[in-house]
């Protein structure tokens, strides 16, 4: 697998642009968010189920565990990361467009309203005596 580095635009004081390695950066937050939110049994089925693919029979007996406890760690697991990838800030995990480039936002300038700008206020005039 190749490295790709991307130009990544931002708000620097100094620069407006920086490189990065956008898959590689998703990937380790991805497995360290993981790793600092479940626990010791549940880290272990979700790296060996989720990420290194592992059959649920293969994962219940290496864990020595039978399949309805298995699968109950599993949608467990589930439910948290999901909830956590989901309410990370600045940027969440998912959905992915947030994490690689901000929100996307297509519009139709064409139908869009204008602004109403509200009307210029003027100082009151002074009484002449």
């Amino acid at each position: 697998m190749s490295s790709v580095a991307t130009l990544v635009f931002c708000h620097g004081a100094e620069n407006k642009r920086t490189y990065g390695r956008l898959d590689e950066e998703y990937i380790a937050d991805f497995c360290q968010v993981s790793r600092r939110n479940l626990g010791r049994l549940d880290y272990k089925i979700f790296r060996n189920f989720f990420l290194l693919g592992a059959d649920w029979r293969l994962c219940c007996r290496q864990m020595d565990c039978d399949r309805g406890d298995f699968f109950h760690a599993v949608y467990r697991i589930q439910e948290t990361l999901g909830r956590i990838y989901r309410e990370m800030e600045p940027y969440s995990l998912f959905p992915l467009d947030e994490y690689f480039s901000g929100k996307v936002v297509k519009t139709n300038l064409a139908i869009m309203p204008k602004p109403i700008r509200p009307p210029a206020v003027q100082p009151p005039l002074k009484k002449s005596a």
